[in-house]
C-alpha cells in the first residue's frame, strides 16, 4: 500500500471518529455490547439519528452486530479504538489543564491572587 493510500484510509477513520455523537456511542460500547434501545437510553440520541451513526460505524469496520432473537447487539470490533479514544481524551485534558493554568497566571508568570472572602 502506498503512503498516500494509507494516509487517505487513516484520514477516513479519523473522520469517522471525529463526531460527538459517534464518540458517545463508542464510550457506551466500551465495556459491553448493547442494543439500539440500550444505546439510545445511555446516549440520549434519537433512534433515527443513532441508527444512521451505527450504520456508518459498521460500514467503516468500527462496530459489528450480533443478532440474538429479535435483538441486534452492537460491539466494538477492535478494542484499540477505545485505547485511541482514551489517549486522545488524556491529551485533550492535559491541554485544557495547561490552558487553565496559563489563564490563572498574571503577566509576570505568578499565580493570580485569589480573593478569599473568608478573610
Amino acid at each position: 500500500m502506498e503512503d498516500t493510500e494509507f494516509y487517505c484510509l487513516h484520514s477516513e477513520l479519523c473522520k469517522t471518529l471525529a463526531n460527538a455523537k459517534r464518540q458517545m456511542i463508542l464510550n457506551s460500547l466500551r465495556s459491553s455490547e448493547l442494543t439500539v434501545s440500550q444505546l439510545q437510553e445511555s446516549t440520549g440520541i434519537p433512534q433515527a439519528t443513532l441508527s444512521q451513526h451505527l450504520s456508518l460505524l459498521r460500514s467503516r469496520g468500527v462496530v459489528r452486530t450480533r443478532r440474538m432473537g429479535s435483538s441486534v447487539f452492537y460491539s466494538i470490533v477492535n478494542p484499540k479504538i477505545i485505547q485511541a479514544f482514551d489517549l486522545i481524551t488524556e491529551v485533550m485534558l492535559e491541554t485544557l489543564g495547561r490552558q487553565q493554568d496559563a489563564a490563572n497566571r498574571t503577566p509576570s508568570g505568578q499565580p493570580t491572587p485569589r480573593n478569599d472572602s473568608r478573610l
